[in-house]
Formats: structure tokens, C-alpha cells, sequence
């Protein structure tokens, strides 16, 4: 066990400091990158299976529940087909493509959850086509272009109720709120939604509502305010069997923040759903991945510029773009514990963006040098994923270590 006295923030049993080395699943990570070079993801099987296991505990106190692993968050198939071999959970998917890749990784139709917006025609007849997928639309518009396709199925609404929650009330991380976004029907399309599924001959079953990303136990309070908005929607379905809370659930960035309890969140849960027969439904992403991934770069640039002291990487924001654009950091840590003073420092990718800082003013040991690795933790979801070829610097090996 490491000392809870000298533990930093983001330490635990399986990612920590051992004997001065850094440590991650059982591994040293300088052995790690030995083997594959940087830039350089490494993912825990056994952390991924370890979230779940929590989750679905804690998810045990509900009458019924499902969880759907949202495969956005990272799509490497050897996670997808780990996640499979537990039977912990399905996935959650929106696109034709992620699909057939939950597919090709053994999920069987039932056990995957489709919502998407703006969804083609060919789109929908694909769902057509696999009546066993779990679909929530999220317009009318496709209530009506699936029901030229299709009746007599089951599915899903998503709703907008104009209340979202976010990592540290952000707006940008909100996919509901004051402002109007695209995502889901509100209060003033709901009955045409629900007249127009029956039009059709499709049977609504579920109401489905994703409000935001990274909430942790500071927002509990406005996911109570949330499930509570939900009920002027599921109390006008009188077919319905589920209720579908999306994702959202975080994890910690940074040493100020408090994780998520799961059983507080748990019974915010049942005190709106508890007793009324009803599966409840969610879609975490990040919770299940993100704290199970670093990334591996190289520090080939040590320069002071006026007052500030730059470290330049071999990695920018195509490889984890949540720092840049989000305000979701990814905690920067030196391989070898050092016993140096620290002085800050600010990281910078090698992407030609302004943009393409990994920390800013960050405290980091005084003895970088060039040459040195430094390992990105909480780089597990959102990541890889997101990952893109600007300025053709796309390169980056995934790992996953059972």
C-alpha cells in the first residue's frame, strides 16, 4: 500500500511510484516505451474491468439496470473485446461505422444502444434492418423518416429538458442548458413526438437524456435538479419500461477535485426511479476508460522564452485534444520521482496552434531535461479516439496491457 501521506493525487495501487520508478499495471513505464517507442498509449485491462465492477455495484441497489459502454470514448478494439469477455456491459454507439465495430468486436445486437443526431436515410434502414438495437431518436424528423422504414418497433426519445451539468459547471461540456442546443426534443415537440411514433406505429418505451460531461460529486446536486426536470417527459409515456441517463458520470483532473460517489450518485437515482418498475439505463464512457490509459511522450525541447520555461513534447492536442479544447487536463508526470525543487514550467505540444499547450504555468522538478519522458495520465477516453493527422503528426502506437 502506498503511505495515503505521500500519495499524490492521482496515484493509486496499479499507476504509482515504486522505488522511485513509475509503475503502471504491474509494469515500469520507461520498460513499457523501451518496447514501443513514443508517442505511445498504454491501457489497463484490469482498471477497465475494476470502473465496471464499481459501477455495476453500486448500480445493484436499483431495482434494474443496464450499463451501455460508450465506445466514442475510445474505440481500440482490444478494449471493446476485453469489455466484451467480462459481460458487465453493452455499449453505446452513434454512427453506422461504430456499429459494425461493436459487431466485429462480438456484441450482439441486444446488447448495443444506438442515439445519434442528424441520422441518414440509410442510416435508418440499417437500423431497420437489426430490430434488436436499442434506438433513441433524438428529432422528429427521425421518428417520421423511421417510421416510413419500420413499424411496430420499440424505441426511445431523447430529451432536451434545458438543464445540463458538466466537469466544473462548464458550458462548453453541457449538451443541454439555457442555450438551445441540437441535441434532443424539448417540452414543445414532445407531444407532436409522441403523436407522430404512434402515427407510425412505433412504440415508445424509453426516454432517453445525456446532459453533460464529467460531473463529479460537486454536481450531484444539479443531476438531482435534472432527473427531477425529466419526469414532466416520462410521466406522458404510458408505454414506458426505461429510463436512459445517458453518460457524463468524471473523474478526477486535478488535485482540487473530489470524485464521484457512486452511492450518493446512486441514490439520487433511486430517489426519482426506485419502485417504479422501471430499467435504468447508462452510457459512461470516461468513467470506464479514461483513467485507465496514459500517454508516453519525449521532451525534446527545454528553452526559456522572456519569463516563461517551455518543455516541448513529440505530442500535441491531435493525439488528446480534451486539454486544449475542453479544459480537461491531463496531469503531466516525470518517470523518475525526482527529490529537485519544482518551478513552473509551461508544456507545449508540436502542433502549429497556439492552442497546443498541455499545461501552463505547471510546477514540474527543476532537472528536465531534453531526453527525458513524461507519461500523461487520464489519457484512457476521449483521446485516441478523437485523434487526428494535423499538421501529419499522427502517429501513435495503443497497447493495452491485461
Amino acid at each position: 500500500m502506498i503511505p495515503q501521506q505521500n500519495r499524490l493525487w492521482w496515484e493509486r495501487e496499479d499507476l504509482c511510484y515504486k522505488d522511485g520508478n513509475l509503475v503502471f499495471s504491474g509494469n515500469s513505464v520507461a520498460g513499457l516505451i523501451n518496447l514501443t517507442g513514443t508517442p505511445a498509449f498504454f491501457y489497463s485491462a484490469s482498471r477497465i474491468s475494476q470502473n465496471l465492477e464499481r459501477l455495476q455495484k453500486a448500480l445493484s441497489r436499483l431495482d434494474s439496470y443496464q450499463i451501455y459502454y460508450a465506445i466514442k470514448a475510445n474505440r481500440f478494439a482490444q478494449i471493446l473485446t476485453h469489455i466484451k469477455k467480462t459481460g458487465l456491459c453493452g455499449v453505446d454507439i452513434c454512427s453506422p461505422n461504430e456499429l459494425l465495430h461493436a459487431f466485429s468486436c462480438g456484441f450482439k445486437c441486444r446488447e448495443i444502444s444506438y442515439t445519434a443526431h442528424a441520422m441518414t436515410n440509410d442510416e435508418l434502414k440499417l437500423l431497420a434492418g437489426n430490430p434488436d438495437v436499442r434506438l433513441n431518436c433524438d428529432s422528429l424528423s427521425t421518428i417520421r423518416r423511421l417510421g416510413q422504414f419500420c413499424s411496430h418497433r420499440k424505441i426511445g426519445i431523447r430529451v432536451n429538458p434545458a438543464m445540463g451539468v458538466g466537469y466544473r459547471d462548464s458550458e462548453t461540456l453541457r449538451y443541454s442548458g439555457d442555450k438551445t442546443t441540437k441535441f434532443g426534443v424539448y417540452r414543445e415537440q414532445f407531444e407532436e413526438a409522441l403523436a407522430l411514433a404512434a402515427k407510425h406505429g412505433l412504440i415508445v418505451d424509453t426516454i432517453h437524456f445525456h446532459t453533460g460531461c464529467g460531473y463529479l460529486n460537486n454536481q450531484l446536486s444539479i443531476f438531482d435538479e435534472i432527473l427531477e426536470a425529466a419526469h414532466w417527459f416520462t410521466d406522458k409515456v404510458k408505454d414506458l419500461a426505461s429510463v436512459n441517463l445517458g453518460g457524463g458520470l468524471g473523474v478526477p483532473h486535478d488535485a482540487d477535485d473530489v470524485s464521484l460517489d457512486l452511492d450518493a450518485w446512486v441514490s439520487v437515482i433511486n430517489k426519482h426511479y426506485g419502485g417504479k418498475g422501471l430499467t435504468v439505463c447508462v452510457e459512461p464512457g470516461d468513467y470506464v476508460v479514461k483513467d485507465s490509459g496514459i500517454l508516453a511522450l519525449e521532451v525534446n525541447t527545454v528553452e526559456r522564452k522572456q519569463q516563461t520555461d517551455f518543455i516541448g513534447v513529440n505530442g500535441g492536442f491531435n493525439l488528446a485534444i480534451e486539454p486544449a479544447f475542453y479544459g480537461l487536463p491531463c496531469e503531466p508526470v516525470v518517470l523518475e520521482q525526482k527529490t529537485d525543487a519544482l518551478k513552473p514550467v509551461t508544456i507545449a505540444g508540436n502542433i502549429n496552434e497556439s492552442l497546443d499547450i498541455w499545461k501552463d504555468n505547471f510546477p514540474m522538478p527543476d532537472q528536465i531535461r531534453e531526453g527525458d519522458l513524461l507519461a500523461f495520465v487520464n489519457a484512457g477516453g476521449y483521446a485516441s479516439s478523437m485523434l487526428s493527422n494535423h499538421c501529419m503528426r499522427g502517429q501513435v502506437s495503443e497497447n493495452i496491457i491485461f
